[in-house]
């Protein structure tokens, strides 16, 4: 198991966990499902390979009720019969918005307008919150080579 070059950064600066504990709640008063939020966040954890998010993410999602074949899944998420048309937006909006670096165009319109087909202004603000949330997390984390599992 890796050890963490520091603290979370988060618990080093004292202000700095509320702060972004009540962040995190913003988003989850927007109206998208709360298991379209972990999937997103799970998606977003993989590509930015936050193994704390990651593990974190999962057992989150298991004790809300997700199964495990859609967990498994969200790596593969296009090819996977497991996820309605909304959540398979949300997670194209998410890749995209992770992977702003990769393209010219880091969110094309094509995504955003099927992400907006099922989501409305609200719903889609939660989501680039939640996405743009989740990324900063997976940096702090990965930053500082937080350990996932038992230890946390």
């Amino acid at each position: 198991m890796q050890q963490a070059r520091i603290k979370n950064p988060a618990q080093v600066l004292p202000d700095a966990i509320g702060a972004l504990q009540s962040l995190a709640i913003l988003p989850q008063k927007g109206g998208v499902p709360q298991h379209t939020l972990d999937l997103v966040h799970l998606r977003a954890s993989q590509i930015n390979g936050c193994s704390f998010c990651v593990v974190g993410g999962i057992q989150h999602a298991r004790k809300a009720g997700e199964t495990d074949e859609r967990l498994f899944a969200v790596a593969a998420w296009r090819e996977a019969p497991y996820f309605t048309d909304a959540e398979c937006a949300a997670l194209a909006l998410a890749e995209a918005v992770t992977r702003i670096g990769d393209r010219s165009d880091p969110v094309p319109d094509e995504i955003w307008a099927e992400a907006a087909r099922h989501y409305d202004e609200r719903a889609l603000a939660a989501l680039v919150l939640w996405i743009g949330i989740t990324n900063l997390y997976n940096r702090i984390n990965v930053a500082t080579r937080q350990p996932a599992g038992p230890s946390w």
